[in-house]
């Protein structure tokens, strides 16, 4: 009598990462600069609401991590980064995205401060954190970006400051820049690099 061997088939199941924000413009950033990581990438649920009352960046995307990975009982990133100024004593700081009610009002206001000023230098700060499902934190990295504030925004891409960052470099505004020059120079995609080698790992 023949014998049939019937082999079943391992369905892989991809991990989930949770981008803590609900930020459009942020996710189709990170699904860039975590090409190369197997995941599922979704954004923050909407019904979950993080306070963001941390006194420093590292503090705030561990809050934004953490919160969000124990609701969702998944992994999750999150990073809290913003624009210092040098002549505005490092504002807006950690209240970037807090500064005005949207992203033209905040350029406003900026260049408003900024107006007659000669010292427009500033950077842009990244702080990055991962959490594993139980809210603990497992990576986490900081970078800068360099430049400064021009006087009008220049560049149809990006989002936040971008339209008005000059980047010390290039002399491009993050917003005149393409996808991979901009994942090379920003502050966000020198702060993924960093712990990509680790998360490619925890992730597998």
């Amino acid at each position: 009598m023949e014998s049939k061997i019937h082999k079943k088939s391992k369905k892989y199941k991809m991990k989930k990462l949770y981008l803590a924000s609900k930020n459009q413009g942020k996710i189709e950033e990170y699904k860039k600069l975590l090409l190369n990581v197997n995941c599922q990438l979704l954004l923050q649920p909407e019904s979950i609401e993080v306070e963001e009352n941390g006194i420093t960046f590292r503090e705030n995307a561990i809050k934004k991590a953490s919160e969000v990975s124990k609701k969702t009982r998944n992994y999750a990133i999150a990073d809290d980064s913003g624009i210092c100024i040098d002549a505005l004593d490092g504002r807006p700081g950690i209240y970037s995205s807090r500064y005005a009610e949207n992203d033209q009002k905040r350029i406003e206001r900026v260049l408003y401060e900024l107006d007659g000023e000669e010292n427009r230098g500033a950077f842009f700060i990244a702080n990055v954190c991962v959490c594993s499902p139980t809210g603990d934190v497992i990576l986490e990295s900081e970078a800068k970006c360099f430049g400064n504030i021009i006087l009008r925004p220049r560049g149809n891409s990006g989002f936040g400051y971008d339209p008005i960052f000059e980047e010390l470099s290039s002399k491009l505004t993050f917003a005149e820049m393409n996808n991979e020059l901009k994942d090379l120079c920003s502050h966000r995609g020198k702060a993924v690099k960093k712990i990509i080698p680790q998360l490619l790992n925890i992730i597998a």
